[in-house]
């Protein structure tokens, strides 16, 4: 693959991999999605001009500051603002691959149309990838319920300025040099942006950089998956295994999509073995009979991860959303939550539980074939016994160390939530206080009788 284009609709995990890992390049955007960029831009620079026309983080302030509104001539410095202050992250680097899977996702999500930023953001962010500008993004800070914000903020000052086309600009590489932003875009010969209104926000709120490394780990579960096939077949092969476990009328039966794949592929891996079936065994333990039971869950688990993260690759996923309206206006802005992680946190926890099922298999596999007593007549830990040496002993005894330690990296972080920032209880101070009724009080009775439901601060 030498080129991938970006539409916001047709993006996939091909192709992110490809740029990530092989710096495949990126191709100019096309008339059509410049076309519907520029519209719904158009449209929201447009309604911001008008007095009695609030926006969430267009021209009202963000999180706890909602209530608070700024003059249009102002958007373009919160979105400058909101990125600065999400420079937060701390922690080494991300791997490159990593950055440059984010940009290309962030780019296509805002090509879509409802995200109201210029072109020219989009057209930056494929220029920083095509000439090999890659920005240093402190790996941890993501929370994942409000998206990347802490992530997507170090590549965000990189491509921004300030409004005097200066300002902090974060740090990146280029030509293998690390350096700062600014140095790094002028000798890649591009230059920072002065955004506009909503083009902060949009650059840095959403899940590109969970769904970044879903994509690198989707593509590195399917090779995975891969050689736990063949190690398998080899197992099978030197325990003389029976057959009639892979038989493709036991597994049809079963009516499961990747049992069947993975009983499929043993047979075609052990055709025409000498070994296989060449005792009187009736059947094998589990972890050799059941090997299609266990790898083909996983096959499934990671098709559905595929096809949640590549849907993801093409959606709108920051706030707010612009859309064709059938009212007065062609545009409607509309507020939600398109940015939370945790749809992508559940798909990379579904992962990690299954891919650690991939390895206990295969552990024991290797304890049976190294137990004479269950290896079916090899010489005990697979060489001769002359108790000069221990022979695979102890690669069995790091086998297990890993299956245990991949249990802990397995629990789940998705059910892990902890408040964050201000939460606006809409007291009497507030303008927007005083909004209750009985039904409501006795809906959240947790909750102090100042708090409006009108103003959504649940």
């Amino acid at each position: 693959m030498t080129t991938v284009e970006i539409t916001g609709k047709t993006l996939k995990i091909e192709e992110v991999i490809a740029v990530a890992d092989n710096r495949a390049a990126v191709k100019p955007l096309n008339p059509e999605t410049k076309a519907r960029m520029t519209a719904t831009q158009q449209w929201l620079e447009n309604a911001i001009q008008k007095k009695d026309t609030v926006f969430y983080g267009i021209n009202t302030g963000f999180g706890s500051h909602a209530t608070e509104t700024i003059g249009s001539d102002q958007a373009g410095m919160l979105s400058r603002n909101v990125i600065l202050a999400d420079v937060a992250g701390i922690g080494k680097p991300l791997p490159e691959s990593i950055v440059r899977a984010m940009m290309i996702i962030r780019a296509n999500t805002m090509a879509g149309g409802p995200s109201g930023v210029r072109p020219k953001v989009v057209e930056t962010l494929i220029e920083m990838l095509n000439k090999g500008v890659t920005p240093y993004v402190p790996e941890k800070g993501s929370l994942g319920a409000s998206g990347d914000l802490v992530t997507l903020a170090a590549i965000a000052v990189v491509l921004s300025c300030d409004g005097d086309g200066g300002g902090y600009s974060g740090k990146a590489w280029y030509e293998g040099e690390l350096m700062s932003g600014e140095e790094a875009m002028q000798k890649a010969g591009l230059q920072r942006l002065k955004l506009i209104a909503k083009e902060g926000n949009s650059l840095i709120n959403g899940t590109s950089f969970i769904t970044a490394v879903g994509c690198l780990t989707i593509d590195r579960c399917e090779k995975l998956i891969r050689h736990a096939e063949i190690a398998a077949a080899l197992s099978l092969e030197a325990m003389q295994a029976v057959s009639a476990a892979f038989h493709p009328a036991l597994h049809r039966a079963s009516n499961q999509t990747g049992q069947i794949s993975v009983a499929e592929n043993l047979r075609r891996l052990l055709k025409d073995s000498q070994l296989i079936d060449s005792t009187d065994r009736v059947q094998d333990a589990y972890c050799l009979r059941c090997i299609p039971q266990v790898i083909g869950p996983i096959k499934d688990t990671i098709a559905f991860a595929r096809s949640y993260i590549e849907r993801t690759l093409n959606a709108s996923i920051d706030n707010p959303l612009i859309f064709e309206s059938d009212g007065r206006e062609p545009y409607i802005c509309l507020s939600g939550g398109n940015f939370h992680g945790q749809g992508p946190a559940f798909m990379m926890d579904f992962l990690s539980i299954a891919m650690s099922e991939v390895a206990s298999i295969s552990e024991r596999r290797s304890f049976t074939l190294l137990t004479p007593w269950l290896n079916n007549g090899l010489p005990s830990m697979l060489i001769p016994a002359n108790g000069l040496n221990t022979g695979l002993m102890v690669a069995q005894y790091v086998a297990a160390a890993l299956v245990s330690d991949n249990k802990t990296l397995a629990h789940p972080d998705s059910v892990d939530s902890i408040p964050t920032s201000a939460v606006p209880l809409c007291g009497p101070g507030n303008r927007f206080a005083g909004k209750w009724s009985k039904a409501t009080r006795s809906g959240f009775p947790d909750r102090p009788p100042h708090y409006s439901k009108k103003r959504g601060c649940l």
